[in-house]
């Protein structure tokens, strides 16, 4: 496994687009006050993290201009409420269609008349080659040069890493094909790009996994959900429980994170992963558990004989890493920079709630074919799970000797 200390998240990873109630977005607060105005483009703006800086932004009062292909849900940003943001067209491959003339339009205006964005947020950047042409096209034409990478770059899952741990390498620069073992590396080259191009007002941000409302992964969303159902819940447990670390973050305390670090103009790199302190996987359970109302029994089955049943970690049972030496960094990402710079995540409870109800308002968008464990969706289907807990509880008791 590479990168396991991660998001380790392709670009829309899952079966099915899932759309969320806007009200799970942000919550607007009655008696904010924000002191300043700014004025920033978002490379992306409608895939999962992207509407919710939109959203947030919106609320501060911010003048947003968004540049995209306009094929991800290109009705989102249609209400009148968005009527005052500049949606401009195009695609960030400069080699494809009209590539980015539509920005290099309004770049140069602003540099004709002075007046640069306040910020640029590339949150859909892959390739280097393509997050080069975007950030050099900008540079001129930005105060700051924000982009959102990925705590994968960091590929040896023994280190706990921080901002200063070395990246992941690889071979052959030029690659354009996303993998488990490419993906975090061509993230790692693209920071490169960016701040080869924005020397000096470049910020790295570097999420784990990205959870909550609107994440069609469904990684993390598979605990809530099927603690909610409720009944007997197949569940890893490892030699030492106590031991081993889950991280997360939920996409709003993530979006709100990389609006402060506009707004007090800061650079440098950020992991940017929750919680604040040490969570478990037992903990995050029991914290799923105590949020609804229906009966859980965990049944809590040795992972090493998950793994003799062909049960595949963090996809299998999501977020689950085996113990051993190669993982002892897995789940204990330093985030003391992000958290001194402002970082605040929600409790889990509200978390685990909203992504139940992100799941169920989702229900009408998901392929009739959906189901657990099938396709691209993770984990396992409920009939392979009762198979399991059924096998567990039959083996034959360990007598001591």
């Amino acid at each position: 496994m590479v990168g396991l200390h991660a998001e380790l998240r392709s670009p829309r990873s899952c079966a099915g687009s899932l759309r969320f109630s806007s009200r799970l977005w942000f919550n607007h607060r009655e008696d904010a006050r924000y002191a300043s105005f700014m004025d920033i483009l978002i490379l992306g703006g409608t895939g999962f993290l992207g509407p919710h800086l939109v959203e947030q932004a919106l609320a501060k009062g911010w003048k947003l201009t968004l540049f995209n292909r306009g094929k991800t849900d290109p009705k989102l940003f249609a209400a009148e409420r968005y009527k005052e943001i500049v949606q401009l067209r195009g695609d960030r491959d400069p080699n494809k269609d009209e590539g980015l003339k539509s920005l290099e339009a309004v770049v140069a205006e602003r540099v004709k008349e002075g007046r640069p964005f306040d910020a640029v947020i590339d949150n859909s950047g892959y390739f280097p080659r393509i997050a080069k042409a975007s950030a050099e096209l900008v540079a001129p034409a930005t105060q700051l040069y924000m982009f959102v990478s990925t705590i994968s770059v960091y590929t040896d899952n023994s280190i706990a890493p921080d901002e200063s741990t070395a990246v992941g390498t690889m071979e052959d620069p030029t690659t354009e094909a996303i993998t488990g073992e490419s993906y975090g590396p061509l993230k790692a080259l693209c920071e490169q790009a960016a701040e080869l191009a924005c020397k000096g007002k470049t910020t790295v941000v570097r999420p784990g996994l990205i959870v909550g409302p609107g994440d069609d992964s469904l990684r993390f969303s598979y605990w809530p959900v099927r603690v909610a159902e409720g009944g007997k819940v197949l569940a890893p447990k490892q030699p030492d429980p106590y031991a081993s670390r889950v991280q997360f973050i939920d996409v709003r305390d993530l979006a709100q994170f990389m609006l402060k670090l506009v707004e007090d103009g800061h650079t440098g790199t950020y992991i940017a992963n929750g919680p604040a302190g040490p969570l478990s996987m037992e903990e995050m359970l029991a914290g799923m558990k105590a949020s609804v109302s229906d009966s859980v029994e965990f049944v809590w089955a040795d992972e090493a004989w998950l793994l003799e049943q062909g049960v595949d970690p963090w996809m299998g049972l999501p977020l689950w890493i085996p113990q051993g030496k190669e993982n002892d960094g897995v789940g204990r990402a330093n985030c003391a920079k992000a958290f001194a710079h402002g970082l605040q995540c929600r409790p889990l409870a509200q978390t685990s709630a909203d992504t139940i109800a992100d799941f169920e308002a989702g229900a009408a968008a998901r392929p009739t074919t959906f189901a657990w464990g099938s396709g691209r969706a993770p984990s396992i289907s409920r009939v392979r799970e009762a198979e399991l807990i059924a096998a567990w509880n039959a083996r034959a008791p360990i007598v001591a000797s």
